[in-house]
């Protein structure tokens, strides 16, 4: 089912900054930051059904999320 909100190709979808893509910015894909820094599984997680394979994340929400955090 088509949705009738569109997604901004060039704000992280997590977090609402610029997500500094290349693609995005009509640039070379090999140019993006993500294709020399690894991007982690958990911040790929919290994509909504909406946003995956349409923004991506920025440099900052694709760090690994369990720096020192504890879930209860």
């Amino acid at each position: 089912m088509p949705s009738n909100t569109s997604v901004n190709t060039s704000l992280c979808p997590l977090c609402g900054q610029a997500n500094q893509c290349a693609i995005s910015a009509g640039l070379p894909p090999e140019s993006c930051w993500c294709m020399q820094t690894p991007v982690s599984k958990e911040a790929l997680e919290q994509l909504s059904p909406e946003a995956r394979g349409k923004a991506c994340i920025c440099p900052a929400c694709a760090q690994p999320i369990s720096r020192g955090s504890v879930l209860a």
